[in-house]
């Protein structure tokens, strides 16, 4: 139970970022400010959790041992997922962002067969690849099903680039966060904790925030104070409480690819929370019926992925959780 209740704290946290995201858009302020100002300034405060618990050594030394695949998943796991998000922000209302975002449910699940682990044979040690948990897909596609009603009508009334580009650059960082993610845990062996391995993430990314933090100079010029601002609460609220949530959630059922996905699908809330978050900030108006129904088919199809990620040959007659 405890993975899921942090993961759908995670997905609470990180509608911020929708929301917010969209409302610096619509005052002028530019996607590589939003997107780049979010870890420059999530930096500072996780170097001073780091150090101040003395973990900082072990960090830089486990960064110099692999200096290269720190820099190729971190600059995946944080740029390929976040400067993709804020750019779509651009074209598209929150909610759009948001309910695209999940479809890292599936991604999440097809991304399986791309890890591993090494076993005893009867010949010495044998690679297993992970298999896609199909059950498990199953259960995300009833999600997804949920968040394509919420979309459905509002849909109708975008123009096809904004469908595009609110959609496509969404997709890419839907297979980027969880594949970087995973990637740091294999690299990281559990020898580094959540912060650490954040922290790590952050400072291998910083080429790639500092060359886009440079194209949002030369394309607009200095960030307005509401957009710094807004950036401090969204690096705060999405970069250090739901990064370290969510990451600490994967982390408890890193060995299971069914609890992995059980977790990786509580972030289907992000839709819900960005929705109501849009109508409280920006005044969006109420759903509709359909989109009430999306809502239903949602929470629905997280709880049975829930009750389906302990025990995958059990009746949900039976369900557990995790509580390790």
């Amino acid at each position: 139970m405890r993975p899921i209740l942090l993961g759908v704290c995670s997905a609470l946290f990180f509608a911020v970022t929708f929301v917010l995201n969209r409302r610096m858009e619509l005052a002028g302020g530019s996607w590589a400010w939003s997107a780049s100002l979010r870890y420059l300034f999530t930096l500072p405060l996780l170097l001073a959790i780091v150090a101040g618990r003395g973990r900082l050594k072990p960090l830089l030394a486990a960064m110099r041992e692999r200096p290269g695949a720190w820099l190729l998943w971190g600059t995946v796991g944080f740029g390929l997922f976040y400067a993709p998000i804020c750019f779509a922000a651009a074209y598209a209302p929150g909610w759009l962002t948001a309910g695209t975002w999940q479809i890292t449910i599936i991604s999440g699940s097809l991304l399986a067969p791309f890890f591993g682990e090494w076993v005893s044979g009867p010949g010495g040690q044998v690679y297993i690849r992970g298999k896609i948990p199909l059950r498990g897909l199953l259960l995300s596609l009833i999600i997804l099903a949920g968040v394509a009603l919420l979309q459905v009508e509002q849909a109708r009334q975008l123009a096809p680039s904004q469908v595009l580009l609110g959609i496509v650059p969404v997709l890419i960082a839907s297979f980027a966060y969880p594949l970087g993610n995973r990637k740091m845990m294999e690299l990281c062996g559990g020898q580094l904790d959540v912060f650490q391995r954040i922290l790590g993430m952050t400072l291998a990314s910083l080429p790639f925030w500092l060359a886009v933090a440079l194209y949002g100079m030369t394309d607009t010029g200095l960030p307005s104070s509401p957009q710094i601002g807004q950036s401090v609460i969204v690096a705060l609220s999405s970069g250090i409480v739901a990064t370290v949530l969510f990451f600490r959630a994967t982390d408890l059922v890193r060995d299971s690819m069914s609890s992995l996905a059980a977790v990786e699908a509580t972030q289907s809330l992000e839709v819900l929370f960005a929705l109501l978050g849009e109508m409280l900030l920006l005044a969006s108006p109420l759903p509709s019926l359909l989109s009430w129904a999306g809502i239903a088919v949602i929470i629905g199809g997280m709880v049975l992925h829930s009750l389906f990620s302990r025990h995958p040959g059990k009746p949900a007659a039976a369900p557990a959780f995790s509580t390790d």
